[in-house]
């Protein structure tokens, strides 16, 4: 099943990919309407946007998930419910295709609420307590969002229509727009794990590693981005997009420092995904939503390759996710090092490989914007933070001995695992420039003095050396004093946000229902109900007890009784 799968996915993947370049060039756009049931005047009618976009988006979904698909096969290859594994994933990727080609509210909630249903499902795969708590934790955090769609929905019954695409130009400044516009932002923050809602992200990794490289390559956290890249008229120049921009930058700076205090391989790259989010988040709130698109497609391409690479090493370590347990894995597995390093570089921004092109363009349309001094040191300041975190992960890993307490056999992984990774590795290397070509087929004129031109290279410099350097050195009296203990556990924490949403939460309502059970259970409602009933029955079934098992002696005694009152009455006669 995995291979045809594999075979079907990749093959609709190329022919999208070709569709999408015949009408990138004859600028087309396919509207559907198909009436799936009519009963007397009224109709269902299902709509399909099939644009340059969609389509572009849609074949790079798919490529990635036949990839993770085919990766899949060797990497759950001892799971007896392999082939469930599998027709979730397809759940999840067609519940994604539902809401990329959807111009329409409703069909975008079945979308949108697909991927919800099907990630908890994925959350869960393994059945155990962590899980089952990651889950609960993923799926509620999203239901928040998937309330603000239902109300934006609601809005829209003001227009007569679902379809949000004929709307939004001619209305995008009424109040009604303006509602469902901060109703659909406040639904893409909830997908897409920007403050207040990051909490789930990281938790989220209890998923098997293959739907962790979906996840956060192409599916369910690039929904929202996905979402506001197609509401994007409505952030120009608003409050809406002002906010977005705050929050979405405090995002990124948040999970990139908080990438730099954390040890679980998994959860690194979890926070380096949350980071880029922010990026395309924060780009999207200024106007720039080709860029956005652009660095949303070419982030897939890495993101994914990277999962898969980890997946390979935590295999090998025995399923031991702790970087410090790792090290010189460059000579034990060599070819998913190699994948493993290129994609990190592509993070980072290395020039000429797939981030670069996006990332590199990004920074210099944000020097050429007129934003304040904080978004701007937000900008630069995670950037900074992406390559240090990414250069630490390389320093454990890879360089000095293997630091296992075990014997561990180290080899390359299979060849399934290392094509499927392959595959993305070319593509991680040429995607970035194919996509600027396709995406921005007239370079675009970029005026900056040669200070601000280098201002990238030097921060992705600066925070490769600062990430080596403090790698390197053993800072053990300074990490283990109380004073640094308590502040790299509010930045490794992301500032306390898991506990807020968890322990915050639930104390007050845990607290409130104790005193309800001692209160009302098991008080007076006790006192007066069920206890207090089941007393008197008791003591009523001791007195019919005692009347049935001495019906005699009380007839006899009561006979007694009538004959000394009928004896008395004589006598008074």
């Amino acid at each position: 099943m995995c291979f045809l799968s594999f075979v079907f996915l990749f093959f609709l993947s190329i022919s999208l990919f070709s569709l999408n370049l015949y009408m990138l060039l004859k600028e087309l756009v396919i509207f559907i309407e198909w009436e799936v049931v009519s009963l007397n005047s009224s109709m269902v009618v299902m709509t399909m946007l099939f644009d340059w976009m969609s389509l572009l988006f849609m074949s790079f979904v798919l490529l990635i998930s036949s990839l993770v698909i085919y990766y899949s096969k060797e990497y759950m290859m001892n799971d007896y419910n392999i082939n469930r594994f599998i027709i979730l994933v397809l759940l999840f990727v067609c519940s994604m295709m539902l809401l990329i080609i959807s111009p329409n509210l409703i069909s975008i909630l079945l979308g949108w609420d697909g991927l919800g249903l099907v990630s908890y499902c994925l959350v869960i795969y393994f059945q155990n307590m962590k899980s089952y708590n990651a889950g609960m934790l993923t799926v509620l955090s999203n239901r928040v969002g998937d309330v603000a769609l239902l109300m934006a929905i609601a809005w829209m019954l003001n227009y007569g229509s679902w379809n949000y695409i004929f709307w939004l130009e001619m209305m995008k400044s009424s109040f009604e727009m303006m509602m469902i516009g901060s109703l659909i932002v406040l639904a893409a923050m909830t997908k897409s794990a920007q403050i207040p809602f990051s909490s789930w992200l990281p938790a989220a990794m209890a998923a098997p590693t293959p739907v962790s490289a979906l996840v956060h390559s192409s599916t369910l956290v690039t929904a929202g981005v996905y979402l506001l890249i197609r509401f994007n008229v409505l952030l120009v120049d608003t409050f809406l997009g002002q906010f977005l921009l705050l929050l979405s930058g405090l995002t990124m700076f948040m999970s990139g420092l908080g990438a730099n205090f954390e040890f679980d391989l998994k959860k690194i790259i979890a926070l380096s995904t949350l980071s880029q989010l922010g990026l395309m988040m924060s780009v999207l709130s200024m106007g720039y939503w080709k860029l956005a698109f652009f660095h949303l497609l070419s982030h897939a391409l890495f993101k994914a390759l990277l999962f898969m690479c980890a997946g390979a090493i935590i295999h090998n370590m025995g399923d031991s996710q702790d970087i410090r347990g790792m090290g010189a894995l460059g000579i034990h597995m060599p070819l998913t090092c190699v994948c493993f390093n290129i994609s990190n570089l592509a993070l980072c921004g290395m020039p000429f490989l797939a981030g670069f092109y996006s990332k590199d363009l990004i920074l210099e349309m944000v020097l050429m914007s007129y934003i304040n001094f904080f978004s701007f040191f937000l900008f630069f300041f995670s950037t900074g933070l992406t390559v240090c975190y990414s250069l630490r992960l390389v320093y454990y890993s890879m360089s000095g001995e293997l630091n296992c307490y075990t014997l561990n056999l180290l080899n390359d992984e299979g060849w399934i695992m290392l094509k499927g990774m392959m595959g993305l590795t070319f593509m991680s290397i040429v995607g970035g420039s194919v996509l600027s070509w396709l995406i921005f087929p007239s370079p675009l004129m970029i005026c900056l003095p040669s200070y601000l031109k280098y201002l990238t290279l030097i921060v992705c410099l600066l925070g490769g050396f600062i990430g080596y350097f403090v790698s390197k050195i053993n800072l053990f009296f300074v990490n283990k004093s109380l004073l640094m203990y308590h502040k790299s556990y509010f930045m490794g924490s992301m500032w306390f946000m898991p506990i807020l949403s968890t322990y915050g939460i639930l104390n007050k309502p845990l607290k409130m229902g104790n005193i309800m059970i001692k209160g009302f259970d098991q008080g007076w409602s006790e006192f007066l109900g069920s206890q207090n009933l089941i007393d008197s029955m008791i003591f009523k079934s001791k007195i019919v007890t005692m009347l049935q098992y001495n019906n005699l002696k009380i007839y006899l005694l009561l006979f007694l009784l009538w004959v000394s009152i009928l004896f008395s009455l004589m006598i008074l006669i």
